[in-house]
């Protein structure tokens, strides 16, 4: 394995020989403008041009520009390093051990800016030219290191606007808007990729997704997103190496599946993923149940992935807790029988024991924060409470603060499995509605259909003799 890395350094290294030519699209060219950038952006660009430093829109920004899409956030990449950008945004902070970025803070908007990155050695020692006005004290940190399977591990190695357009990951994202004149350069044939709905890697596919993991779910979240394919020779390699994603920080994949399945492309997203052999390494517990395509649990993402879908594309709010909450359902439910039926535990006891098993699983692969987790057992919950209704019960599940993504989910569950939990869902969503008169008589009739309802009576103290 170790040699095998080695060799695809190797060709990573090669390729440094030759720096990549840009084709320079003037302002006349293109239709990217100024009217759809963000104001605290142009600031950035601003401000970095004038003091002498070179500044450009990098990356997704610029490709979702010239595609006619609003980007979500505007990056700008510089050869001012880190410390340089702090000294001229009294709003900046430095942030980053592994790969050191300027974050200059406007309120709720943080603007991105990144020093060009260069070519780094396996041995950590930088080869490329470095911003102006580098000072020897920083030589320490503009190092870069790699783990045995071939992942950057540390990556401030600064260099210049063409090393870092190789250093990029795929064409359709190497491409810069300079501030200066208004110009696009095109470092890697992103404006052709566009043009032929295809996405590449630049340089090997092999190295490039060792050096990070993260790069194969992100081919997958772009193609999904811009409805694009992935090159053959980017494509046929990822399901080998998708092992890798579990060396990959728990914390970080958080945010990363979050991108997946909260950017309005959820359903394709997961399709692809499945395509490409990546689910299994996000959502181990998962994939035995997805066997099947009739199956509940499958039918039950799709239908999932649906509704997030339709709720993202019209402004509506998804939160992470019920994603997950769906996700893992039917791990928890599967979990739960098993604890009931070797443990002998009782379905009460066996569920709580389940819920803290497949989140402690979950987490060593994403880890889910805990304002999150705690909803998720919330919205689980709900789903024992929500079938008890006799007496205040079910009044009281009304004023619990989660009941409406636990009737949500109890919602999308009965969709699927349809049956006595379709009239389960059918009564809670005709009583929210009811009138005070019309609630007390479907309570009534509830409770005629179920037989009665018995108080349980406390037995009699005896009395002293």
């Amino acid at each position: 394995m170790l040699n095998k890395v080695k060799k695809a350094l190797g060709k990573s290294q090669s390729r440094q020989t030759k720096p990549m030519q840009a084709t320079v699209l003037t302002r006349e060219q293109h239709n990217i403008s100024r009217k759809d950038m963000s104001e605290n952006a142009l600031k950035v660009l601003y401000r970095l041009n004038n003091k002498g430093y070179k500044a450009y829109l990098v990356g997704g920004c610029v490709r979702d520009m010239l595609l006619g899409l609003k980007p979500k956030d505007f990056d700008v990449v510089t050869d001012a390093t880190p410390e340089q950008v702090k000294e001229l945004f009294r709003n900046c902070r430095v942030i980053g051990r592994r790969f050191r970025l300027a974050h200059v803070m406007f309120g709720r908007e943080v603007i991105e800016v990144a020093t060009f990155r260069g070519h780094h050695t396996n041995e950590g020692k930088p080869e490329s030219s470095a911003p102006k006005g580098k000072s020897d004290k920083d030589d320490k940190a503009n190092l870069s290191a790699h783990s045995e399977h071939g992942q950057i591990l540390r990556d401030n190695t600064f260099g210049t606007i063409e090393e870092d357009a190789e250093r990029r990951d795929f064409d359709v994202n190497a491409m810069y808007y300079d501030i200066a004149d208004f110009s696009i350069h095109d470092f890697a044939g992103g404006i052709e990729a566009i043009n032929n709905k295809t996405i590449s890697l630049i340089g090997d596919p092999e190295t490039r997704y060792r050096e990070d993991p993260v790069r194969m779910i992100r081919a997958v979240r772009f193609a999904a997103k811009l409805g694009m394919d992935i090159s053959s020779e980017s494509a046929d390699i990822i399901p080998s190496l998708a092992s890798l994603l579990g060396n990959i920080p728990a914390a970080r994949m958080f945010e990363e599946v979050n991108k997946l399945f909260l950017s309005g492309n959820a359903l394709k997203t997961f399709h692809l993923l499945l395509e490409y052999k990546l689910f299994e390494p996000l959502f181990p517990q998962l994939v035995p149940l997805l066997q099947d395509k009739s199956s509940r649990e499958f039918r039950l993402l799709e239908q999932l992935f649906i509704n997030t879908d339709s709720r993202i594309n019209n402004d509506l709010r998804v939160t992470p807790a019920y994603l997950y909450a769906a996700l893992l359902w039917y791990p928890l439910e599967t979990r739960a029988e098993q604890l009931v039926v070797e443990g002998g535990m009782n379905k009460h006891d066996a569920f709580l024991l389940a819920t803290n098993d497949v989140l402690t699983a979950q987490i060593k692969r994403i880890m889910i924060p805990k304002r999150f987790s705690i909803v998720m057992r919330e919205i689980w919950q709900l789903q024992l409470r929500l079938p008890k209704r006799f007496g205040r019960r079910a009044y009281q599940q009304l004023e619990v603060p989660r009941f409406r993504a636990g009737y949500d989910f109890l919602l999308l569950r009965a969709n699927i499995e349809g049956g006595d939990l379709a009239e389960l869902a059918d009564w809670w969503t005709e009583f929210q509605q009811a009138t005070p008169d019309n609630k007390k008589a479907m309570l009534a009739t509830l409770q005629k259909s179920e037989g009665g309802y018995k108080r349980r009576r406390r037995p009699r103290k005896k009395s002293a003799s």
